[in-house]
């Protein structure tokens, strides 16, 4: 079997679950004061690379633009995947970047991974922007077919093509899926609902095999880590961090928290008076639904 290689662009993102998420003055995100983790998007990304492991034994390079603090979501990108190489593009004058000037370093990493890559994977967006526009951007930057929306894909490891189902609206209907196929090098964004399917014995013990791997990689994966900088990655300063960056966050404003409007009653089950009352309010919100 020939050899492929893949890469994940990834995104270090806040944790909204806790709850705090602090802002520069300026409107840009404090990531130093913010808890953050690998993507959810990109999670899936990592593990539409790791399908492509198990079943044609492709080599993995994970990258992404971000601080220092990065490294952990690198190291948990390695856990999923059993990734060969772990990549950090980070640089101060990165800060600040919308999603034309992220691609522009994404794009500059990519091109000095190890080995031309074959397949590019990223998420749907990033939960803190939700534009959808990096993973595009980036495939347009390294003049690669772009394939979006993707739930399922195959490689014919003869033909070098791949063959990807994705949704797409036709005729104001969602969520159709179409098929299509495209000669290798492809850019590939992850759907949400995309799951891997490992359905021959060879494959779920080539999981097997690949997740203790991974264990032992993530453990030491600072051997398999890169760092780079603008210069290393040779960007062109006009086209990353503030200055190639045409959109301005005028303002940032905190979106308050909507009021309960719901009351609680709290009902003695022992009562049947007032069990009595929950069955006629329940049978009176029933009679005036209308089920389809």
């Amino acid at each position: 079997m020939n050899s492929i290689n893949v890469a994940v662009i990834v995104k270090l993102e806040p944790d909204f679950s806790e709850g705090n998420v602090s802002y520069n003055p300026d409107g840009t995100l404090n990531r130093a004061e913010t808890k953050n983790i690998l993507g959810p998007h990109s999670e899936i990304a990592v593990n539409a690379a790791f399908y492509a492991k198990v079943k044609y034994g492709a080599n993995i390079s994970i990258g992404t633009m971000g601080p220092p603090t990065a490294e952990s979501m690198l190291q948990h990108a390695q856990l999923i995947s059993d990734a060969d190489d772990l990549y950090l593009y980070s640089d101060r004058i990165f800060a600040g970047a919308d999603t034309l000037a992220t691609a522009e370093v994404l794009k500059s990493g990519v091109l000095k991974m190890q080995g031309k890559m074959d397949i590019v994977f990223s998420g749907h967006r990033a939960s803190d922007g939700e534009t959808g526009q990096t993973g595009p951007q980036t495939a347009w930057k390294l003049g690669m077919t772009f394939l979006g929306n993707a739930i399922d894909y195959e490689i014919n490891m003869e033909t070098r093509t791949v063959r990807a189902k994705r949704l797409v609206r036709l005729q104001g209907i969602y969520d159709v899926v179409e098929e299509i196929e495209a000669p290798l090098p492809v850019f590939i964004a992850i759907d949400p609902s995309y799951v891997p399917k490992f359905n021959t014995v060879s494959q779920r013990l080539a999981y097997e095999k690949y997740q203790r791997e991974a264990t032992q990689r993530a453990q030491n994966f600072k051997q398999y880590l890169k760092t780079f900088n603008a210069a290393q990655i040779e960007a062109d300063p006009k086209l990353i961090g503030i200055s190639g960056s045409p959109t301005i966050v005028y303002k940032v404003e905190r979106i308050p928290k909507g009021k309960a409007t719901r009351q609680a009653e709290i009902i003695d089950g022992t009562d049947q008076e007032q069990i009595r009352k929950v069955v006629a309010k329940m049978r009176q919100s029933l009679s005036t639904m209308v089920i389809k």
